[in-house]
């Protein structure tokens, strides 16, 4: 787990997106300008929640979230996303 120095604030969560796949599952080698971006991705940081309403995701887990979900952050030469806990659909 990578240590990260951002604080999510109120209801928003850090996700460090998982990699894009690199093979189809017939073993077809798909090219950098055809990948698609990830949807799934591993919660590193979460921020407080509201006032009446508590967090659901800790980190750690692995979640799955909206194609257009969230705003990109490079830190330290890693990609992030930061997005409310209401663009999560599920924890997997």
């Amino acid at each position: 787990m990578s240590k990260v120095k951002i604080q999510p604030l109120a209801d928003r969560v850090l996700v460090q997106a998982a990699a894009a796949e690199e093979k189809t599952a017939g073993g077809i080698i798909i090219p950098d300008t055809a990948k698609e971006k990830p949807q799934r991705g591993k919660i590193i940081a979460v921020g407080n929640g509201k006032k009446d309403e508590p967090m659901t995701v800790k980190v750690g887990d692995t979640v799955l979230y909206g194609k257009y979900a969230g705003t990109e952050l490079n830190v330290e030469g890693t990609e992030y996303l930061i997005m409310r806990e209401s663009d999560i659909f599920a924890i997997i």
